[in-house]
């Protein structure tokens, strides 16, 4: 159980920390409020209101986060490879150097797609 003191004083300390720097943010900051300040931000784009059926979000826009997220987790995996270089010799140089071939290959297929263009 001592073990996990310092992890449990740790996250009590940055519990304390959230609390009271929201608390402080609310008492101290000014309370100006107004119908700007309520709307919805859209990157200066005036916001739409949807049909009461809903309107369908485009799918691009879902497929670029996903592109996002495959592609960073497949880099993170260069991390512990390059942590221990010296102990994997030539294996772990050939076997990263198909991973990256490999993410290369998957980046390029995206790309001449057209996945990572905007519109």
């Amino acid at each position: 159980m001592n073990a996990y003191v310092p992890i449990l004083v740790l996250g009590a300390i940055a519990v304390l920390f959230a609390v009271f720097s929201v608390m402080v943010g609310t008492m101290v900051g000014p309370a100006r409020y107004n119908r700007a300040k309520f709307d919805a931000y859209e990157c200066g784009i005036e916001p739409t209101m949807h049909a009461p059926t809903g309107q369908r979000f485009p799918v691009k826009f879902y497929l670029t986060a996903m592109l996002f997220i495959i592609f960073d987790i497949e880099i993170v995996f260069l991390y512990p490879w390059a942590v221990h270089l010296d102990v994997l010799g030539a294996f772990g140089l050939v076997a990263m150097a198909l991973f990256v071939v490999n993410v290369s290959v998957a980046y390029i297929y995206e790309w001449r797609r057209g996945g990572l263009g905007w519109d």
